[in-house]
């Protein structure tokens, strides 16, 4: 059962966020799409105008770098607190600078708990858990750790926890908890994640040449596993973020959530 639900998403200029805050608008619920510099607001509200869907989708930006931002989000009225912003660093984790690392975490950890923590505290205080909700866009990257995407999805395996705990410390205030754990789905994201290491890589310098490790991001994309179909995942976001109950932990497609049992299964017996 899904009753209509008022949905606040981070992240949503493009790709998941914006097709599912289209998605589920269609579907009846108030959406509050945020995103995260003023330069994306006004062709967003643009495309949703021509969709006709103004009377459901208000557009803002929120920028978790900013705290007058954060302050305006924290006075808005909605059911469900959808994370869904992030970023990514890729490349060899024992040669990234580490202050990109740092940054990897303060956008994909520390912002998104900064809004959750004031988002729930004000439900709490306010005696209005029960039906709330929070959802984290994580990663399939949160549950195995590839080479050289170790950085960004150590990011993704932080959510997990600080999801997993959240999950057990609000139940007894009726805010439910959820993850959504895509697989490799076409929007450029991971893309643009794999252009961010030949930043600072330098053949004179590190270890890892760069156009070894262009190859091994381009042979990953040329897969059917790196390209998968975004619709796919958008249809199911569409389901999940507004739902009344449902699982924890939602991985897309089922063949990525069967390889991610087996991989799980497999760390027990790995070897050093």
């Amino acid at each position: 059962m899904t009753t209509k639900k008022t949905i606040l998403i981070t992240g949503a200029a493009g790709g998941f966020g914006k097709g599912a805050a289209i998605g589920m608008a269609k579907n009846g619920h108030d959406i509050i799409a945020t995103v995260h510099v003023s330069s994306q607001v006004t062709p967003l509200r643009e495309e949703i105008e021509a969709l006709g869907l103004s009377g459901r989708i208000k557009v803002y930006r929120l920028d978790l770098t900013d705290p007058y931002d954060i302050k305006q989000a924290l006075a808005w009225d909605f059911d469900i607190l959808w994370n869904n912003a992030g970023m990514g660093e890729a490349g060899p984790v024992w040669e990234i600078p580490l202050e990109l690392v740092r940054k990897n975490f303060e956008i994909n950890v520390f912002l998104p708990l900064q809004l959750t923590q004031g988002v729930v505290q004000r439900w709490v205080r306010e005696g209005k858990g029960h039906g709330k909700k929070v959802v984290f866009t994580s990663s399939m990257g949160g549950l195995f750790t590839p080479a050289n995407w170790g950085t960004y999805v150590s990011t993704k395996h932080a959510l997990e926890s600080v999801a997993e705990a959240l999950q057990q410390e609000l139940a007894a205030y009726g805010i439910k908890v959820q993850t959504i754990n895509p697989g490799a789905y076409y929007t450029g994201y991971n893309e643009t994640m794999a252009d961010n290491p030949f930043r600072w890589l330098d053949d004179d310098i590190n270890f890892t040449k760069r156009a070894d490790l262009r190859k091994g991001f381009d042979d990953f994309f040329a897969t059917p596993e790196g390209r998968l179909d975004s619709k796919e995942m958008i249809d199911r976001m569409i389901e999940i973020v507004p739902a009344d109950e449902g699982k924890f932990r939602n991985v897309v497609p089922q063949v990525i959530e069967d390889m991610l049992k087996q991989h799980q299964l497999q760390a027990w017996e790995n070897r050093i």
